[in-house]
């Protein structure tokens, strides 16, 4: 297992999550009733496949530890396992949230991944 996990999400809804102190999902969590996380090798294709050119979005690490018996990996459409929570995240799971920038082809930049951050 992956002992960090990811979420890309707007900084508004970022914002209000801290403010409640959990994080309990938005726009297709809330349709598919669990909240999508990613792998540090999956990151990149999920920005590209589902936030392609936006910006003001936050990348989280995510301690998967944390998260106990509510993450689960589960197969996507091609058959690649994703790390789903059934449940609210809370924002002590938060390792680090980083801003993301576009570069100049409207790419986000990433930072290294999956390491574990040495501050939040």
């Amino acid at each position: 297992m992956e002992p960090i996990l990811y979420k890309v999400l707007p900084e508004d809804v970022w914002r209000s999550a801290r403010e409640a102190g959990l994080y309990s999902g938005h726009g297709i969590d809330l349709t598919d009733g669990f909240i999508h996380l990613s792998s540090p090798s999956q990151v990149a294709e999920t920005l590209a496949k589902h936030f392609a050119g936006q910006t003001g979005l936050v990348l989280l690490s995510i301690a998967a530890e944390s998260l106990g018996n509510t993450l689960r990996w589960e197969p996507s459409r091609g058959g690649a396992l994703f790390p789903h929570v059934y449940g609210d995240i809370p924002i002590a799971a938060v390792q680090e949230s980083r801003r993301l920038a576009l570069n100049a082809d409207g790419n986000h930049v990433l930072p290294e991944l999956g390491q574990k951050p040495e501050s939040h």
